[in-house]
């Protein structure tokens, strides 16, 4: 089931260079209820392309959102994207939850 997400975040950067992952600003991770080394699938609205990664943090406040390793090859800076995390749930619990959802300004700051 969908545990969370962060809607429409902006690319702020690629590394290939680096072992795989994606970057994400500690204020978006701690937002969207996610931990460093989740896995997470990557939807790059800009290209339709679906990465599935884990979770690195970020500086706070950074505004980061990087795709590392050979994930940086599906996206360029400034591509939209949505990050997803999942989890598994008995069908009792599945139907109580509630996703998080984190929607994001121009500068990947939660929006209220």
């Amino acid at each position: 089931m969908l545990r969370s997400k962060i809607h429409c975040a902006t690319l702020t950067g690629t590394e290939l260079d680096y072992e795989g992952s994606v970057a994400i600003d500690r204020d978006l991770i701690e937002a969207a209820d996610m931990l460093p080394g989740e896995q997470v699938h990557v939807l790059n609205l800009s290209n339709a392309q679906r990465i599935a990664t884990y979770v690195i943090e970020a500086p706070a406040g950074s505004g980061t959102v990087m795709l590392n390793g050979p994930a940086a090859r599906l996206g360029i800076a400034g591509d939209k994207v949505i990050i997803l995390a999942y989890c598994a749930v008995d069908e009792e619990e599945a139907r109580r939850l509630r996703p998080i959802v984190v929607h994001v300004d121009e500068r990947n700051r939660p929006v209220k």
